[in-house]
């Protein structure tokens, strides 16, 4: 089968324009963002409705309801306050934490790569309009429904909107014929949502968002999904275990009262008064705005979640598998050595002109590149001839480019054919690996060794090495095959990718935080040893080549891969390999790539990470993290960052579960022993005053511990409520309901009566909840010790509750409403001493295992 001139490289992509971004601004305030009606959240008044579903509102309701029915209007009117109250925190919370998901949901949209005021950008694909051009290339997401302008080879996955999953071919638009519904061979319209598997095209928008044939249909590709992560279901479980119980022992107060007292509405607020205390309704709040604040601060490193289990798992990651090209290093390729006929010719210390030997490398690697390059290697190219052969009959910028071979899985090169102006010529050039042009020049396996020599000395100087060659054509049909044409080869062309200044550093804190690095990169061995001693990756001598990979037993490869760190010439489908090899081997395992064949790997990875810059839509689909500026450092930031998270969590649980001990206990024991009670609604109350904001907006803010990176990654295999959490936290609230019970019963036996006991009693109860929080700021680090850390929000809790505390103890009417009686200056004191005491000894156990660990590392 042969090949005329093909219609589609007829028009020439690099005169498009595109709109200028004052046009786009215009047209995308005229028509709204690109996306999907259904990609919207409900807003205050959907927070304002499912508050309405929390317990502790309905219960704080039927409370005042009751006290209404017992004509306590005062205590009614109170209970109603803090009703409105505990709303607004609630609005507040829920409001920043939907908001931090909506501004994750914007930045984890598809990007698209346009042309605006003639320049390319990449853009969030809810900002593309009507009339954009944009550039699609395999593995990207169509992001509008777009008339195609230019392309070469296009195909294009249709099946998410006709059920065809063979790809269709396109043609190009004739600027008549008016876009229609998907489906067939050689229509020249893609569709939003539809996946590029094979060209490039130029395309220009037809329609957006609603009107495109997804939204006619209806469907939504892509939502933030409320799914369930190991810790929200480990937190469900909890929830439900303690409600069970919670309700048991509330419908047994009421009971038990009544029998008692024989006043069943009494009884039935002091069972209240216990499901307020005991009820876990904040525990899924906690964990859900940790999550979402969390996904949102690692964005701030250039970070995107779009799974979030991947914040829960970043903590625990064990081992980074990192691409070389682009992530470890800056991508900016510089030409440094070039290679022709026996010759090397080193470019930095060039003082002259280009000898004249060399000038059909750099013509002919050119001509293999796009006229508008994009890639770093070919911008790169252009810029030496326009440096080197200026003024010279070498370059070529009346030719027209008419056809390109692309790279394929079978052959790495690719080739361009050009035609001369006046149409009897035609040139190709030719570039790729060394190997596949000295396939393409039929070079004999001799040739090929000495080739190969000469391409591991430039490689062993950390460059990356290219081969080019030329063939000339003058038939009017062209071959269906790069291997038809008759190549010469020319010469190697090395490229110098300098690492980024952060690696280096970045791997060094990797290795003291237990995480093991490993490099893979398609380069030569040689260049990845040379990059591997730069940035100080371990054992960098001792490398994995794809070939040797390909031989390698599964049972061999988990048996190599616990020492080798280093992959060289490894293929993208290969990755998914490394990846079970290290799963198979109890590794938590984090893995990056950019391409679409780097899919697999990345979704079977327990953290996937696309390039945000440089790779396709099909890769950011597939991972967890999309990395933004594709820097290394970034990943070890969100690890840091996850550990942070990931400790904040359990200080806020064991937070939880420590504070409820006390308020259950206080609220169930004077039923039991035939005390008045202590805490009634209005109390529980006040006291979610200051628990609600505590656990959810001062442990998330706390900064990190000392030496978080200085100790091995979590075991993703332990549960959030180990028996660690459980045990301290048990101890630290029996410790406080020790002194509430003790308080009350001295207060009671010394005749100081029920109102003077309930004061002295709920006093010490807020100093010790102020008490606790400081305390579990940190399970290292003493109180003193974390005074200095920065947390503001801490002091509003604490200047807000000592303050309200004050009030309600010395405004009579607040008095009467607490049903407490004045407390004199001694009390206070006693109050204080006693709250502060209820924590002391986890002070001390934290101060003594501080200072033995500290005599520990001097020994």
């Amino acid at each position: 089968m042969t090949n005329t001139l093909p219609h589609d490289l007829d028009f020439d992509p690099a005169s498009i324009k595109g709109l200028t971004e004052n046009e786009a601004a215009l047209r995308l305030k005229q028509d709204g963002p690109n996306e999907l009606p259904a990609a919207k959240y409900g807003g205050m008044l959907k927070i304002f409705l499912e508050m309405f579903r929390d317990p502790i509102f309905i219960l704080l309701a039927v409370s005042s309801l009751l006290y209404f029915i017992l004509g306590d209007k005062q205590e009614a009117l109170m209970l109603a306050g803090f009703v409105l109250f505990i709303m607004a925190i609630t609005l507040y919370q829920e409001h920043k934490t939907d908001r931090a998901v909506e501004a994750l949901r914007d930045m984890t949209s598809p990007r698209a790569l346009v042309i605006r005021d003639g320049e390319q950008r990449r853009i969030p694909g809810r900002e593309v309009v009507r009339g954009d051009a944009i550039i699609l290339s395999e593995g990207d997401r169509v992001p509008a429904d777009s008339a195609i302008l230019w392309s070469t080879h296009l195909r294009t996955d249709e099946s998410l909107l006709t059920g065809e999953s063979v790809p269709v071919s396109k043609s190009i638009w004739d600027n008549r014929q008016e876009i229609g519904r998907p489906g067939g061979e050689d229509l020249p319209f893609v569709f939003s949502g539809t996946l590029v598997v094979q060209g490039k095209a130029v395309a220009q928008v037809m329609d957006i968002g609603a009107r495109t044939q997804i939204g006619l249909i209806g469907k939504a590709l892509e939502s933030v999904a409320h799914e369930e992560t190991p810790l929200q279901g480990e937190m469900r479980k909890l929830v439900k275990t303690l409600a069970i119980i919670g309700l048991s022992l509330c419908a047994l107060v009421v009971v038990a009262y009544g029998l008692t007292w024989g006043n069943w509405l009494n009884g039935f607020l002091a069972g209240i008064t216990l499901a307020m205390a005991i009820l876990p309704n904040e525990f899924p709040v906690v964990l859900s705005i940790f999550l979402a604040l969390g996904a949102w601060r690692i964005s701030k490193k250039h970070v995107l979640t779009r799974r979030v289990p991947a914040v829960e798992t970043l903590g625990s990651a064990t081992v980074l598998c990192v691409d070389k090209t682009g992530t470890l290093t800056q991508n900016k390729m510089t030409p440094k050595k070039l290679f022709v006929e026996g010759d090397f010719l080193n470019l930095e210390l060039k003082s002259q002109d280009l000898p004249e030997k060399f000038h059909p490398l750099v013509e002919f690697g050119i001509l293999a590149s796009q006229p508008e390059p994009f890639d770093p290697m070919e911008k790169a190219l252009k810029k030496l001839g326009e440096d080197l052969l200026s003024n010279t009959e070498h370059l070529h910028e009346d030719w027209r480019l008419v056809k390109e071979y692309p790279l394929t899985r079978e052959l790495l090169a690719l080739s361009h054919v050009w035609q001369s102006p006046d149409g009897k010529n035609w040139m190709i050039g030719a570039k790729g690996a060394p190997e596949a042009i000295a396939d393409l020049c039929h070079y004999s396996p001799e040739q090929t060794q000495e080739l190969l020599s000469n391409v591991k000395k430039m490689a062993s100087e950390g460059l990356r090495v290219i081969a080019v060659a030329q063939s000339h054509f003058t038939q009017n049909v062209l071959p269906d095959i790069q291997h038809d044409f008759t190549f010469n080869f020319l010469g190697l062309v090395g490229f110098a990718d300098p690492i980024r200044p952060q690696v280096p550093a970045a791997v060094k804190e990797c290795y003291s935080a237990g995480i093991r690095v490993i490099m893979i990169t398609g380069d030569y061995p040689e260049t990845a040893r040379a990059i591997a001693r730069d940035i100080g990756l371990a054992n960098p001598q001792d490398c994995i080549n794809g070939e040797e990979l390909s031989k390698m037993t599964d049972e061999q490869l988990r048996d190599r891969i616990r020492s080798v760190n280093l992959f060289a010439r490894v293929v993208p489908e290969q990755k998914l390999r490394l990846v079970n090899a290290l799963k198979g081997i109890g590794e938590i395992v984090a893995m990056t790539g950019d391409g679409v064949n780097d899919a697999p790997a990345l979704k079977s990875a327990h953290i996937g990470i696309a390039m945000g810059e440089r790779g396709t839509d099909v890769a950011r689909e597939a991972a967890s993290l999309v990395l933004t500026d594709d820097n290394f450092s970034s990943i070890v930031e969100s690890v840091r960052l996850g550990r942070r998270i990931f400790d904040n969590l359990k200080k806020a649980i064991a937070y939880l579960l420590a504070v409820h001990i006390p308020i259950a206990g206080i609220s169930l024991f004077p039923v039991l022993f035939k005390w008045p009670l202590v805490l009634l609604p209005v109390h529980i109350a006040f006291l979610h005053l200051i628990i609600d904001p505590a656990c959810s907006v001062v442990f998330e803010a706390e900064p990190e511990e000392k030496g978080i990176m200085s100790r091995k990654p979590r075991d993703a295999s332990k549960p959030l409520f180990d028996r660690k959490l459980l045990g301290w936290s048990s101890m630290q609230g029996i410790g406080i309901l020790i002194i509430l019970l003790s308080m009350f019963g001295i207060a009671l036996y010394r005749g100081q009566g029920e109102t003077e006991a309930r004061a002295l009693t709920f006093t010490t109860l807020v100093i010790a909840n102020l008490a606790l929080i400081l305390t579990n700021r940190s399970w290292e680090d003493t109180i003193l010790g974390t005074l200095h850390s920065a947390n503001p929000a801490l002091w509003w809790v604490m200047g807000g509750g000592l303050s309200l505390l004050g009030l309600i103890l010395f405004n009579p009417m607040l008095q009467k409403l607490f049903h407490f009686s004045q407390l004199h200056f001694d009390d206070m004191i006693l109050c204080f001493t006693a709250g502060g005491l209820s924590v002391i000894w986890f002070e001390f156990l934290k101060y003594f295992k501080k200072r033995q660990n500290k005599n520990q590392t001097i020994s």
